[in-house]
Order: structure tokens, then sequence, then C-alpha cells
């Protein structure tokens, strides 16, 4: 044996042992930051996502390509806009989370009861309408009113119009067992009444000066009726609504396929305007282009400014732009995947249309082997999802993503 094949066999032996060492670091960083994140409720959740910063509002997960060979094509331009695209970072969540997430969101839940009511409401399944069917337990705040009489929906006026800071929802539970969703013109009595607050969204977690707000209005409203009700343990709840928001926040993903001219060029805002509603996307309020869904009239896809700066009648009659970024908010929609690949189509022709380049976020052009990572990359962001309960454009998902 030669001294060369000596050495390459022991390089190759220090490779492996290298990997495996990186492999147990990585893993142990990660069980670490596990614990870190349930250390307020008391669970082990072996199995739960990493801890990261809270106000996944200000800074979301983009799934991120390697860099490649490829020359830029496209010369220095305005920023990319932050918000979309795909970044220059190695990416790690929300793949480093699928595999690791076998729990549902009942897990992050202390041993003790989330909710100390005498007759807690039951877990939504997976996929059902909590809108329709019940509260949901697992991401709200539940405090349940026993009146001494069955009460109409008009009694409940001052909760049905009140505002605690997030979402808050009313249900009444019909002589048949059965939950009702409750507005001001509801018909019928209910014996039983559940005042539902959410307890994170893209705002940040419900903080326990905002529960014990709900608590004070559940105790008014209880004291109106009247009715027994045993109020939430704030501070419990401020725990779950924190567990729940960094769970959040490791599976918030939103997808940028950037249309961007070449040189110095723009392209005139009544021409952009033209091309976008004859491909179907309609203007909205919030400054984008919305590709909406003929059945339901959700959004499924966005066309916003390459700039900083919304798009208005106005503005689009008056200014022009190098480009535009398509956006895809990932846990809003169903079939995320099959919506990536009708975004994909969208923005390959509206390139061609405008004579650009499809390129990411650091204007490196995007080609079919890059545009494929990506689609990878939604598939798992998608499983990561529907392996903690949260099913892409659920109910569910809707109220946890919003905000």
């Amino acid at each position: 044996m030669t001294s060369l094949q000596l050495g390459l066999i022991v390089a190759g032996v220090a490779l492996v042992v290298g990997v495996l060492i990186y492999n147990w670091l990585v893993e142990r960083r990660v069980r670490r930051r596990i614990r870190e994140a349930f250390r307020d409720t008391g669970e082990a959740a072996p199995n739960a996502p990493p801890r990261v910063a809270s106000g996944r509002g200000s800074a979301r997960i983009e799934p991120t390509l390697a860099r490649t060979d490829v020359a830029e094509v496209i010369p220095a331009n305005p920023p990319a806009v932050t918000d979309a695209g795909v970044e220059d970072a190695a990416y790690e969540a929300p793949l480093e989370i699928q595999g690791r997430i076998a729990t549902d969101l009942t897990d992050m839940t202390p041993e003790a009861p989330p909710v100390a009511v005498p007759a807690p409401a039951p877990v939504v399944p997976v996929g059902a309408d909590p809108d329709i069917r019940a509260p949901d337990p697992d991401i709200e705040c539940i405090v349940t009113l026993q009146p001494a009489h069955p009460v109409t929906a008009g009694s409940l006026a001052a909760g049905l119009h009140a505002r605690v800071g997030k979402p808050l929802r009313w249900f009444g539970k019909r002589a048949d067992g059965h939950w009702q969703l409750l507005r001001s013109d509801t018909k019928g009595e209910f014996t039983e009444i559940a005042a539902c607050l959410l307890l994170a969204d893209r705002g940040g977690a419900a903080s326990r000066e905002l529960i014990d707000a709900f608590a004070r209005l559940a105790g008014s409203v209880a004291s109106s009726l009247p009715a027994a009700f045993v109020p939430p343990d704030s501070e419990r709840e401020a725990a779950r609504a924190e567990a729940l928001d960094r769970l959040c926040a490791d599976l918030d993903v939103q997808i940028g396929l950037t249309v961007l001219k070449t040189g110095a060029a723009t392209v005139a805002g009544t021409r952009l305007r033209g091309v976008a509603e004859a491909a179907g996307f309609r203007l909205g309020d919030a400054g984008r282009f919305d590709w909406l869904n003929d059945e339901t009239g959700t959004v499924l896809y966005s066309l916003a400014n390459y700039r900083n700066e919304p798009f208005t009648a106005e503005a689009l009659r008056a200014t022009s732009t190098p480009g535009v970024v398509f956006l895809l908010d990932l846990p809003r929609v169903h079939d995320p995947a099959r919506t990536f690949d009708q975004m994909k189509l969208a923005a390959k022709r509206m390139a061609h249309t405008l004579d650009a380049v499809l390129v990411d976020d650091n204007r490196r052009p995007l080609d079919d082997a890059a545009l494929a990572s990506i689609r990878a990359q939604v598939q798992a962001s998608a499983a990561a999802l529907a392996g903690v309960n949260i099913e892409p454009g659920s109910p569910r998902a809707l109220a946890l993503f919003g905000g």
C-alpha cells in the first residue's frame, strides 16, 4: 500500500468522523433549543421545533437557494424588497423542522387542563372548520359560561362587540349539544356559552395582560346573564401563547419570485396593470394585485411592486417600476405545491410578455432546476405544517397566520 493510498484512507475516515460529530452537534443544539422553548410550560416536547426569536410578523422565514456558478445577467438596480424573493442564506427551517415534528398542538399544553372550565370544549379534528364546528382549544384560550337559564345571542352584545387586541369568538351550545358561532343576529337560545381568545397570530403571542383583560370581559358578561364561570389561569395561558407563537414562527414561510427588467429599463405602470389584469389579477386594497380562487374568493398569490411602494390606481398611471414580485403566503393556501406551480407559470408568462427575466432576490436567474428546488421546499413546509395539525389554508392556519 502506497503512502498516497494510506493518506486517502485516513482522510476518508477523518471525513466520516467529522460528519458524525457535526450531525451530533446540530442535533444537540436543536434539542437544547426545544427544551428552552418549552421550559415555561413544563413540557419535555422531544420532537417539537426549535425555539426562535418572537415577533414573527417582522421577520418571516423564506426558502433559499445555495450559490451557483451562474453568472449574474441583471446589472445593479434599486435594491430588492426584503420580504420577497429568494435570499442567499443557508436554508434551515422549515426543512430542519420536518421529520422532527411528530406531536400536534395539544402536546404543547401543560399536564394540567389548558383552561380551567367546568366542561372543556372538544378538540376540533384536523381539517374541520372551527368557525362552524366548535371552539378550538389548541389555539384559543377558552372560558365557558354556564347561564342559570338558556340565553340568546342578543344578551351577549357587550361581548360580541368587544375588542381586546386579538381575535375573539363567542359560541353557543344548543340543547342538542352542538356548538354554533354566535353573531348579533343569531337566532335561538343556548344553554352554554364559550368565549374564545386566539392565543397567537402574526402580531405575536397574547400577553398575560391581554388574557387578564379577556378574563375580565368574560366575567362582566357572566355577571350580566347571570352565569357561572371559572377564569383562566393567565400565567399558564400566556406560556401556551408564547409556545404556540414560537412554533408558528418556525413554520411561517413566504415564497417570492421576481420578474425584473434588464439594465435600467422599467415597465410603465399602465402597461403593467394591463398585463396583470389580462392575466387574471385584480388590484387590491393592500397595494398588490391578487390572484383569487374563483370558488372561494380567497387570495392564492399576489403581485407586488419590486420597489417598496404599494400599487394604487393613481400611482400606476404616473410611475413605472423595474419589476414585480410574485408572492405566495404558504400557510394561507390549500395545496401550496400546486399553487406554487400555478404562480411559477404565471411568472414565466409575465417575464416573457414584459421582456424581463425571472430572478431570485440576488438578481440571479432562476432556471428549472432552481425552481424545482424551491418547489421541494414548499412541499417540505406544507408537510411540516400538516405535521402539527395546521393544514395549510385551513381555518386554523388562517387564524394563526393572520393579523
